[in-house]
């Protein structure tokens, strides 16, 4: 699974000039938070593999589901085996734009907001959504924060209604991945 993510972004960097900026990281990190009155529920991924061609403005995060952590063994493992279907559905990604790519200066320590959008695809179902993003440049490395919220009922994702009071309707997801350049 690894190296099938590593060589997707290998793709995605090479198809592009080679006088583009490309930024690139395998561990990058996504966490997702379900708050209720009943229950918090949060897990951490550190796995994730993203890419950034400045020039287009293309960008594109692969995460593979089985690197989710939870506090609790049995929320993780409900999470891969009734909820996300990890055995079938291995990995969630986004691959999109930056719509106003013109504004952010990779040259120059500064810290800029974007609005990527692109395609969001989990547990199968591949949505088109607008992320509100920040892109931080500073001393050479590229630092991309996001926060927005998913449904999972909008990704096909059941929840049982035994324990649909637990988890929220609006899943909090944060996106904080520092990408390094590529080598020309």
């Amino acid at each position: 699974m690894k190296k099938l993510i590593i060589i997707a972004l290998l793709l995605l960097a090479f198809s592009i000039s080679a006088s583009a900026q490309r930024w690139m990281t395998r561990t990058g990190k996504v966490r997702f938070s379900s708050s209720t009155a009943i229950e918090n529920i949060e897990a951490v991924n550190n796995e994730v593999a993203g890419a950034l061609n400045s020039a287009a403005g293309e960008v594109v995060f692969i995460v593979p589901i089985k690197s989710f952590k939870f506090d609790k063994a049995l929320m993780q493992e409900h999470f891969n085996e009734s909820y996300l279907e990890s055995d079938k559905y291995s990995k969630a990604s986004y691959q999109g734009k930056i719509a106003d790519m013109s504004k952010v200066n990779f040259s120059k320590d500064g810290t800029y907001s974007v609005l990527s959008k692109g395609q969001m695809t989990i547990h199968g179902i591949t949505k088109n959504v607008n992320i509100p993003a920040t892109i931080v440049i500073k001393g050479g490395t590229v630092t991309v924060h996001s926060e927005f919220n998913i449904k999972p009922a909008d990704y096909g994702i059941k929840i049982p209604s035994i324990v649909a009071s637990k988890i929220a309707a609006d899943i909090a997801v944060t996106v904080d991945s520092i990408l390094k350049e590529m080598d020309q």
